[in-house]
């Protein structure tokens, strides 16, 4: 069986595939967008590059990897900084298809075999915005709700086919990004992607198997 983790090649991407592969034995299926420079296939660790705003492509991966027993979903944007009356569209359609839409194409991808499989894990970041939005920033906090209810609406559809999904929520994520974006913040206060990704090992193990609807704050200091 095979872990599937989208945006692989983040900040916290890169802190999750390598907890994965200290911590399972099975083959871990990496995709993001481009892959420059590196090899696509390191032992376990196998490289896909996919554009997952189209369904034919998160289906594509998604067959690569073969029978998925858990998808770990990464891959999202943060935009806006306008208040409602000032968003444009492209900026809302944005949010939407990078924190809603492809989480919702690769779920619906995974989830026949899952079932059929009587097996299966779906964990997706979202985040603390979902929970408690952010002036000026509508799109992003909106659609990461929305992920919320779709991985919840998902628990609810699988709970007796022996499929779990559930939601974690990050507060500000401690990335080279993140810092060189805010200098003056106070990173101690931030969440160490390691610890997202050990929240997610656990999510996908044996031991979270009755965990299911959850969306889990994971907020450091912050």
């Amino acid at each position: 069986m095979a872990i599937l983790i989208t945006g692989a090649n983040g900040g916290l991407g890169r802190a999750v595939v390598k907890a994965f592969l200290d911590s399972r034995d099975s083959a871990i299926f990496a995709v993001d967008v481009a892959w420059k420079g590196a090899s696509p296939q390191d032992g376990r660790l196998h490289r896909l590059e996919g554009d997952l705003l189209r369904d034919s492509e998160c289906r594509r991966v998604v067959e690569a990897a073969g029978p998925v027993d858990a998808l770990v979903h990464l891959l999202g944007g943060f935009g806006g900084g306008k208040p409602v009356g000032e968003t444009p569209d492209e900026v809302w359609d944005q949010m939407m298809n990078l924190n809603l839409r492809a989480g919702f194409q690769m779920f619906r991808a995974v989830l026949p075999a899952m079932t059929k499989a009587a097996r299966g894990r779906i964990v997706a970041v979202s985040s603390r915005a979902a929970v408690e939005p952010m002036a000026n920033f509508a799109a992003y906090s909106v659609s990461k709700a929305a992920l919320i209810a779709l991985v919840r609406t998902v628990a609810l559809e699988v709970k007796d086919a022996g499929v779990t999904a559930n939601a974690v929520l990050p507060s500000v994520i401690d990335t080279p990004a993140n810092r060189a974006s805010m200098p003056k913040a106070d990173f101690s206060k931030w969440v160490p992607p390691e610890s997202i990704a050990r929240l997610l090992v656990w999510l996908t193990s044996d031991a979270a198997s009755d965990v299911t609807g959850a969306a889990i704050p994971i907020y450091g200091r912050a």
